[in-house]
């Protein structure tokens, strides 16, 4: 796995994921075999019958020329019509968005992104999460002080 976005699983209630291709260029896909991506407060959105990807930075690949892209550019997602037209059906309804989860390489080396449709929580839903969180990190440190 490339990248993953923890505060998208804090501040949204996921109602439907969906795995979509990227379009990089070759100095993007090795700059996230070294992992150098991050998806915090990205979000997606269906313009012109296309999804787009916003606010993703991929860093310029270290060995990599003048020729490397702008780390915040706007990258295309690839999906099929029928897939982009029932994302864009359920993203209309109040309160919903596209969300990145995570990057992450197939096994025949193609970058993915798991793409949700999601809603936003309310204050009081996000405390609930963020109280759940820190209850299960204090149990773990717990268990861990416990085992040694």
């Amino acid at each position: 796995m490339i990248a993953k976005n923890r505060r998208a699983l804090h501040e949204y209630e996921i109602v439907e994921t969906l795995e979509a291709g990227i379009e990089l260029t070759g100095t993007e896909v090795r700059s996230l075999r070294e992992r150098n991506c991050q998806l915090t407060d990205c979000f997606a959105l269906v313009r012109g019958g296309e999804v787009w990807l916003h606010n993703v930075h991929i860093a310029p690949f270290a060995q990599g020329n003048i020729n490397n892209p702008d780390p915040d550019r706007k990258r295309k997602l690839l999906l099929h019509k029928k897939e982009i037209r029932m994302l864009q059906e359920q993203a209309r309804e109040k309160g919903m968005a596209l969300v990145p989860l995570k990057m992450y390489f197939k096994e025949n080396g193609l970058v993915k992104v798991e793409l949700a449709v999601a809603r936003g929580k309310k204050l009081h839903d996000k405390r609930a999460s963020m109280k759940e969180r820190d209850a299960r990190r204090e149990i773990d440190r717990a268990l861990k002080e416990r085992s040694r």
